[in-house]
């Protein structure tokens, strides 16, 4: 329990910690909802991409020095099954097209030529 400084007056941190469980008693899910919804907006409000980027590259490199790969495998997965569970084979084929044509942008003759002789050494190395 957090120290005091005023005899027996309650500390900061004690009467946020009862406040806390007191409102939490008298509402539901639907107010939190709500105050994070305007909580979300007025954050986007007062901040653009960078800062969104910024707050995103800082959550990526405190998680990675926390989890190991098991950890993104698994996230991976489960999203995997989740996208997989709402979305049918032409969501597939259209982000399919997208990547494709993002990547023939970025890319010239010779890196395709580069992944289709990896392609085929494996493929190669496999069939042995």
């Amino acid at each position: 329990m957090a120290k005091n400084n005023n005899n027996d007056k309650m500390s900061r941190e004690e009467r946020g910690r009862m406040g806390g469980e007191a409102t939490s008693q008298n509402h539901g899910s639907e107010f939190y909802q709500e105050i994070g919804r305007k909580g979300g907006e007025a954050t986007s409000n007062n901040h653009d991409q960078d800062f969104y980027q910024e707050i995103g590259r800082k959550g990526g490199e405190a998680t990675a020095e926390s989890h190991d790969s098991e950890f993104y495998q698994e996230i991976g997965k489960k999203g995997g099954e989740a996208t997989s569970e709402s979305h049918d084979k032409d969501f597939y084929q259209e982000i399919g097209r997208k990547g494709g044509e993002a990547t023939s942008e970025n890319h010239d003759r010779s890196f395709y030529e580069e992944i289709g002789e990896k392609g085929g050494n494996s493929r190669n190395n496999n069939n042995k």
